[in-house]
């Protein structure tokens, strides 16, 4: 089941994980709409559940068999998917999309720290760590520890831990082609999540307009987005591709806006502002530093 990886310019890894993200905070915001009639639990079924039917129509990956070496990659991976969809959303019902995007990013934000080997590096970290603290730190006039809901800043928190997990172990799968691993990793995390979804939805999950709008999602928040990411991360190294991912949160918020009316205040827009500052200047010198790295060995 493994190839040999292709060479693809930087700037395709970035196009590529732009578009993700533009579809995956779509199919959230829309999501969110549906947890008046299934939950958390039960809208997670459906997104996970139909993301994963999608990929083995479209890709059929029982065509190419897989080996013990792929599995060992690929369980962990759906077990991540779980563990970052499920609280995640579960921190959607007491958060704005784009602000649980922001706490979630800890888990990528993490990653970047552990593997940053220049002083620009910790620059955009810095910034990405200001627009947190922004986030949680309440206002003067506050008397609670943490401004927004706790319960659901712990839940964000968890997703991104898994977040984390999931760029690791996307980065192990990067030779086993990315709509299989993609496929094989949706299909362990449906029969992890089903079962509660069922039990967590009751006769909702077979309502055919509710089943319609759940393949919807699916479409927008996992199958595509899953398997751009996958292919991004062939391209990019796993410090931009965590950092870069900062984009969502402000992409997330504006989505908000657009789809659920979610209004946020200035100092939170600051935050967020801060946080896609990081990810563009991450970016940027990960640009630059694959330039000097590619005239280097074009000189040698």
């Amino acid at each position: 089941m493994s190839l040999a990886l292709r060479q693809y310019p930087m700037w395709v890894g970035i196009l590529t994980l732009v578009l993700s993200i533009i579809s995956l905070c779509t199919g959230t915001s829309f999501a969110k709409t549906l947890f008046s009639e299934v939950g958390a639990v039960g809208t997670t079924t459906f997104r996970i559940f139909f993301s994963a039917c999608i990929l083995w129509l479209i890709w059929r990956p029982w065509r190419i068999p897989v080996t013990r070496s792929d599995l060992a990659t690929i369980v962990p991976y759906g077990i991540c998917i779980v563990g970052m969809n499920l609280p995640f959303y579960l921190a959607l019902q007491s958060l704005p999309v784009g602000i649980a995007l922001a706490i979630e990013f800890i888990g990528p934000l993490s990653l970047a720290i552990y593997t940053s080997r220049t002083r620009f590096d910790f620059l955009w970290i810095a910034f990405a760590v200001i627009g947190l603290y922004l986030l949680l730190w309440p206002d003067a006039d506050s008397e609670q520890l943490i401004a927004l809901d706790l319960v659901g800043v712990i839940y964000a928190i968890i997703a991104g831990a898994f977040w984390a997990a999931y760029i690791v172990f996307g980065q192990r799968a990067r030779r086993v082609h990315p709509a299989h691993v993609t496929a094989y990793g949706l299909t362990i995390a449906a029969m992890i999540i089903l079962p509660f979804g069922l039990i967590s939805g009751g006769a909702n999950m077979f309502n055919p307009n509710l089943l319609l709008f759940g393949l919807s999602i699916a479409v927008l928040s996992s199958a595509l987005p899953y398997s751009l990411e996958v292919f991004a991360l062939r391209i990019l190294p796993a410090k931009t591709f965590s950092i870069m991912l900062s984009l969502e949160p402000a992409v997330g918020a504006l989505a908000g806006i657009i789809i659920l009316g979610e209004v946020l205040a200035a100092k939170q827009w600051l935050a967020i502002l801060l946080v896609v500052c990081a990810s563009a200047g991450c970016t940027a010198t990960a640009v630059r530093n694959n330039r000097k790295d590619n005239t280097n060995k074009a000189a040698n």
